[in-house]
This record gives structure tokens, sequence and C-alpha cells, in this order.
């Protein structure tokens, strides 16, 4: 797709565009302890098998089996086998081993007798509790792998589970794609910090926390940084240290004002519009762009967030994340996360675009699917009933009286 530049976008045309230019960042080897959520670059075989002996599964009793009969049997204890040490021999007729879990069964032994089915008398053991089954309590050698099996495949994103794996395999480090590296960086002269007390004319800036959280929640590495100032010189002097992340997001000065500077900003400093204008409601004057490479890596991905805090969100959710999790190369085929509801109540809608307007889940009962309920909004600039919502019920353009219970889609915050 070449620059959209002249038009207004759809939310479709929009995701195109920048999906078209969110390649998968250069893998780079991790270590397991900082592995968790990114998505793995290589096909992993296994070393050895695993386990790589036969295993009690118990505490126990090695045995023979062919050496029992079914009701009470009296064996004669040999060694003992702790975990982490081997046997030193195999066992002579009608002889058993004590065993702990996970140690190695001497040759021949092909099952254990749990410690609770036994007795001891002084040097023997009684056994009880009917026929014991070859293969009873013990898990063979490279039961869960063989040596040169491929355990973990490419494109497969890492948790708990496969890290400890990966280290059962002799991996303490493995090939990933990286987690983005995110720059936001909040503008506007009528902006101050959190703990400020705002003068007149001044907000407090609720952004930069906002997509902080929203963008980590991702899994991406983010910094955000000190609020630009509505001057060329400021503004251009924070823009140009954000173009070294792989993702820029910039709040406000996006819109068309005598001072939103950043288009101009950012064009001074070699980033190439992709479109500027998307046809949403909130949020419509959402910019994208692409900065200068930056070495042998490609230019960072640019995204000019309207201040709007509820704008912020939705552009977020619509447009940021998606870039992010295809950079990390996670898979995008459910993103924008999106489900379809039906209405809890009537709604009257009115818009020129689509509208993504805040709602909550509501459920009837314990058994029912959950349906939404909008709230009642004031506009972008209400982050206070946001907070009180579980996402974004998507109505179309134009004038219509949705009955309760139509099936709309809904965009989820989390």
């Amino acid at each position: 797709m070449g620059t959209e530049i002249d038009r207004l976008l759809t939310v479709d045309e929009a995701l195109h565009a920048i999906r078209e230019r969110a390649a998968h960042l250069k893998p780079r080897p991790c270590v397991l302890a900082e592995a968790l959520g990114c998505v793995l670059a290589e096909d992993v075989t296994a070393d050895l098998d695993l386990p790589p002996f036969d295993k009690a599964l118990v505490d126990g009793y090695a045995v023979r089996a062919s050496d029992l009969v079914a009701g009470e049997c009296r064996l004669a204890v040999g060694e003992e086998i702790v975990a982490g040490r081997t046997p030193t021999r195999a066992l002579a007729p009608g002889e058993a081993a004590a065993i702990m879990t996970g140690a190695p069964l001497p040759p021949d032994a092909d099952a254990v007798i749990m410690v609770e089915k036994t007795r001891r008398d002084g040097a023997d053991v009684l056994l009880e509790g009917g026929l014991v089954r070859p293969g009873q309590n013990r898990l063979l050698r490279g039961r869960e792998m063989r040596a040169g099996d491929v355990v973990l495949r490419k494109g497969e994103p890492l948790n708990a589970p496969k890290l400890g794996l990966l280290a059962s395999v002799g991996r303490a480090k493995v090939l990933v794609f990286p987690r983005p590296r995110v720059a936001i960086v909040p503008t506007g002269d009528e902006l101050v910090e959190p703990d400020v007390v705002p003068g007149p004319g001044q907000i407090r800036n609720s952004n930069a926390v906002m997509l902080q959280a929203l963008t980590g929640a991702t899994g991406a590495e983010v910094r955000t940084f000190p609020i630009a100032p509505d001057e060329p010189a400021g503004l251009r002097s924070l823009l140009e240290r954000g173009l070294n992340f792989d993702v820029l997001t910039i709040t406000g000065g996006v819109s068309a004002g005598n001072r939103d500077l950043v288009p101009e900003a950012l064009a001074s400093l070699g980033v190439t519009r992709v479109f500027h204008k998307v046809r949403v409601k909130p949020g419509k004057p959402l910019w994208f762009g692409v900065g200068p490479p930056r070495g042998d890596a490609p230019g960072a991905l640019v995204f000019g967030l309207p201040g709007n805090p509820v704008s912020g969100i939705v552009g977020f959710l619509l447009f940021v994340r998606p870039a992010l999790l295809a950079l990390a190369s996670q898979r995008a085929e459910s993103l924008p996360l999106m489900s379809r509801r039906r209405l809890a109540r009537a709604f009257v809608h009115s818009s020129d675009r689509p509208t993504y307007f805040p709602a909550r889940l509501s459920a009837e009962s314990a058994a029912a699917e959950a349906a939404i309920e909008p709230l009642d909004w004031a506009g972008s600039a209400d982050l206070r009933t946001v907070a009180q919502a579980d996402g974004f019920a998507v109505f179309a353009a134009g004038d219509r009286h949705y009955q309760a219970g139509e099936v709309v889609e809904f965009l989820h915050l989390g």
C-alpha cells in the first residue's frame, strides 16, 4: 500500500498500512529468566534422553514383577537407592531395593511398590496389596523425549512450563524475537505532572501513565519521556531521542490547530508520514509514520495519538497494540481483541463515523454469556466513565435505534 495522506482511512485500511510496516524484530539470544512471554525464534531439540534412565515415580521398593505372587510376599532388601545415586548392581532373585522418587531403577527391576503398601520385617520387606504389574510406578528412559527430538518449535510463545522444558534440555539461553522498545512522549504546554496542582488552563498528564500501563501489558519495554513543550526546538529534541526506539508513541499535537507542531517536527527528523486521520470516533486525528533507518535496523514506527485520553486509549487498542505484538512476532489473528456481544438494553446512536462507545459486561446469570451495557459517556475527555468500562461497543456510522439483544462488535480493554 502506498502512502495514504489525502483521505480518511477506514480502521481496516489503517491497520493494513501499519501491519505492512511492522516487521518482526531481529531475533537475539535471551537468558531464560528474561524470556517469559517472548516468541521463540528457533527450533529447540533435546540434547539427552529424558528421563536418562528408568526411574521410580514413587518412594518404595524396586522389584521384579516375576518374583511376586498374589497376596503377601517377602523379599530381602538389598541396597538403598536415593535420588542422585545410581544402583551398583542388578537385583538378586527374591530381592528388592529400597528406592526414592526420581532415583534410577536397578538393572532387571521392572516395577516399584509404593512404600504405603509394604511393611518392614528386619532385613526383609513384606509386600501387600495383590499382583504387581510390570511397569508399575516406573517411567521408562526416553519416555518424555529422545535426544534429537524437537521439543519446541519456532514461533511458540514462551510460558513458565516451556521455560522449564528449555532448562531441562540444557538451554540457559534461547533465540527469541525480542520485546519492542517503546518511547512515550507526552506533549503540550497545558500539561503538568500528576503530583502538581494545575494552574489556570492546565490539566494533569494522565495519558502518559495510562499508555505506559497499556504498553507494558503487551510485554513491551517502555520508557516515558518528560512532557514536551509546544515549542519547536524542545519538541524536536525529545522526538529525536524517541526515534531511537522501535516504536515512538506521542500524545497530543497531531490535530489541526496552530500549536499542533508534532507532524512538522517529525518531518524535519526524516519521518515519513503514512497516513493522518482515520474514520473513527473517538480518535480521528491519529497520525502514523515511519522513522529513518537506525543503522541495520528499520526505522521506528511512529504513532501520534490525540490528546484526549479516551481517543488515546481507542487509538492504542486499535492500532498501537497490534503493531507491538506484530514486532514481537506474537500471533496477530485475534488483534485487535474483539468479540461479538448482544446489547443488554436498547441504544440510540447517531454519528458520521464508526464509534467506539464505552461499555461494561453484565451477565444476567452465572450461566449467561455476558451482554454489553453502554455507559453514560460524556465524550473523548471523559476518562472517569471509561474507568468503569470493560471495553467499547462498536456502533456503525449513521443514525440507528439498536434494540436490546442485537449483536454488535465489542473491543476489549484487556
